[in-house]
């Protein structure tokens, strides 16, 4: 425990030379004592690192003392193949700490040599955030365990429920993996050789089997997943024609995302945008948009909105003292 503590306080260093032991302790997770004996340690072994007193005093490494930090665990090799994952789901997957290792050594490695003396890396440019939003979904099952058992490439016993169903049902499936797209799980399998996909939200269930995993040859998680998105967006495409303030227009693009297909006639404060949805009772979603909507076409989505805004309008009417 104390050799990967001090590991890691040299990490530290290495990135940014000079730290106080408060900020120490507290990414630590140690007393400032405890700190100050580490430091003790390090200097006795040799590393030239030092407490140094004072108003802007701290733990200071000195220039040009680099640690080789370049080779990564077994464990931490994975980590830059799940880099698209955000806090949350690599929590979820178990991998938080080996990340924070792997993104450790990654950064001492770069400060160590960096490609362009004061020109700002990508990672100071560019940040990923793979969650959809106002997105809240949590999968039903713990995604870190049902990793580990896809590992051995066995079939799956597993208990899903569909949409349109309230009871969950049994079904043996051959799986590829799982994917995190837009802040939800989806399992990856074959159910009796027809690819399906499977949210997480909604697997209650699983059981690893004995017989290995019947997957097709030359296919791969992320051959399956493109052919399975490539399904599901174009499967039952309905275009949905809406009229939306134009000053509403940056918040229709944070909700519908890519399911807007085009922006016309933008006028007198108005625009017209063109949604798809796989089906009419997906405009639901435009509820959110309150009376800042009109549905234009087709009739069957205006008629949808109809029925869905008397049915609120009937829950909320005042009642009767």
């Amino acid at each position: 425990m104390k050799a990967s503590r001090l590991l890691h306080l040299l990490l530290l260093l290495q990135t940014r030379q000079r730290i106080t032991t408060v900020e120490l302790a507290d990414r630590l997770e140690v007393s400032r004592r405890t700190v100050l004996r580490d430091v003790e340690a390090l200097s006795t072994a040799g590393v030239p690192v030092y407490a140094e007193r004072g108003r802007n005093g701290g733990i200071v490494l000195l220039p040009g003392a680099r640690l080789n930090a370049s080779h990564l665990e077994p464990p931490e090799m994975e980590a830059p193949s799940v880099a698209g994952l955000d806090a949350a789901q690599l929590d979820r997957l178990g991998l938080s700490a080996v990340w924070e290792s792997a993104a450790r050594k990654i950064a001492a490695r770069q400060a160590a040599a960096p490609e362009s003396p004061g020109i700002l890396g990508l990672a100071d440019l560019v940040l990923v955030d793979s969650t959809g939003w106002f997105a809240d979904s949590e999968a039903a099952v713990d995604v870190s365990d049902l990793a580990s058992t896809l590992r051995h490439r066995r079939r799956l016993r597993i208990q899903y429920r569909r949409s349109a169903e309230n009871q969950a049902s049994s079904r043996v499936v051959d799986p590829y993996g799982i994917v995190a797209k837009s802040g939800r799980w989806y399992l990856v399998a074959d159910d009796q050789g027809d690819g399906r996909l499977f949210a997480l939200e909604r697997l209650t269930a699983y059981e690893p089997l004995a017989a290995p995993a019947a997957l097709r040859p030359d296919e791969t998680l992320r051959t399956r997943w493109a052919t399975l998105k490539e399904n599901t967006e174009k499967r039952g495409r309905v275009s949905v024609t809406v009229r939306l303030p134009e000053n509403g227009l940056d918040l229709a693009r944070r909700i519908l995302g890519n399911r807007i297909h085009d922006v016309s006639d933008v006028e007198t404060g108005w625009c017209t945008v063109i949604v798809r949805y796989p089906d009419i009772e997906s405009v639901r979603q435009l509820l959110q948009f309150g009376d800042h909507i009109e549905i234009l076409t087709p009739d069957a989505a205006r008629e949808r909105i109809r029925q869905l805004a008397t049915v609120l309008a009937e829950k909320h009417a005042t009642q009767a003292v």
